[in-house]
């Protein structure tokens, strides 16, 4: 019998504006700033932002036909996917210049790094660690859930040994056990966005973590504000 995941659940710490027109396909949080890749064609981009007021400090403008995705830090690089060119670019995180492209099979979602390998996903149930020297594939991971493959795996975050997931097309946010891919806690995250403020958004879409104050930053694609959120196992009283 699979092991039922933990329930968890968030605690709205602090709320931040969101620039609604960034379709968000990869965040993350280095040095008090986030670091956002934006998708659609004509409209992707690479931004560092700063999370109080949601003020864009500096955007780059991506290949109009090329769709932007996910986005994770190696040392002073930024890695950033694409969904369907089979292509990937490497900034430097100080300038945003190119640093060099690399190829890869399959489409490209989220995107994070665990200090070794940096793990992308596809939409599929599995997530490939690939080199970050050359991005070829090391090893796959099946994830699963209560046995079962658990397909659309999106945008990714590495906090802590664990794979955090969010879930295309939901409001759930998966804790993955990086060795064995079997998910071991589940978030619902639709208490986030009032059903006002859902009109004109897209889906839950975006994980950072700031590791200095053990916080989330979670926001979604077209979505006007940005969460600072603890999370626990339900029924933990907050401390």
């Amino acid at each position: 019998m699979a092991t039922p995941e933990t329930r968890l659940e968030l605690e709205v710490i602090a709320t931040y504006p969101h620039d609604p027109r960034a379709f968000t396909q990869g965040l993350l949080w280095h040095r008090g700033r986030l670091y956002e890749s934006t998708g659609l064609h004509g409209r992707s981009s690479l931004r560092e932002v700063e999370p109080s007021t949601g003020r864009v400090l500096r955007r780059l403008e991506l290949d109009p036909q090329r769709f932007a995705e996910g986005l994770a830090l190696v040392g002073d690089r930024l890695f950033q996917l694409t969904y369907q060119s089979e292509s990937g670019w490497v900034w430097d995180l100080e300038t945003f210049t190119l640093a060099r492209e690399f190829k890869y099979q399959g489409e490209g979602w989220g995107l994070t790094f665990d200090g070794t390998s940096l793990i992308q996903s596809d939409g599929s149930e599995r997530l490939t660690f690939r080199s970050p020297v050359d991005f070829s594939p090391q090893r796959e991971l099946l994830v699963l859930r209560a046995g079962r493959p658990q397909f659309y795996l999106n945008e990714l975050e590495w906090v802590n040994g664990e794979i955090w997931a969010n879930v295309w097309q939901s409001d759930e946010i998966l804790r993955i056990d990086p060795q064995t891919g079997r998910v071991t806690g589940v978030l619902d995250a639709s208490q986030l966005l009032s059903p006002t403020e859902r009109r004109g958004t897209d889906v839950l879409n975006g994980i950072a973590w700031d590791a200095e104050r053990g916080l989330f930053l979670l926001t979604g694609k077209l979505w006007p504000r940005l969460f600072a959120v603890k999370i626990r196992p339900a029924g933990v009283a907050a401390h």
